[in-house]
């Protein structure tokens, strides 16, 4: 069973970081294309960032320059790194992966809340 676990979110300030984690089963992991979605109250899940399994990267226009999504592939890990985050980033992010077989796995979701 495939399975994607994320975590590393919370409260945080404008201007503040966070570093999302999301562990990924092996047996999807290596072959996959891993992304970050996020879910504002009230909006459509849309795409944050993307790392594809030859290292090319797309990030939303609202989100480059701030955030970077990696991976480790000996922790079977995908990771973003949230910087000078602002209250439109608050929402759930979503881990994602794509299998080359269009197979689509989601994680539970982990809250983001950026607020004073």
């Amino acid at each position: 069973q495939v399975q994607l676990v994320e975590s590393g979110g919370g409260l945080v300030q404008p201007g503040g970081s966070l570093r999302l984690s999301c562990v990924a089963s092996a047996s999807i992991f290596s072959i996959s294309d891993m992304g970050w979605y996020r879910q504002a109250p009230g909006k459509e899940r849309e795409l944050v960032a993307r790392l594809t399994t030859d290292s090319r990267t797309n990030y939303a226009d609202s989100v480059r320059g701030r955030f970077t999504i990696s991976r480790d592939n000996a922790k079977n890990t995908v990771y973003l790194q949230m910087n000078s985050l602002k209250p439109e980033d608050t929402g759930v992010y979503y881990c994602n992966a794509l299998s080359p077989y269009r197979s689509v796995y989601w994680g539970q979701g982990t809250q983001v809340t950026v607020s004073s």
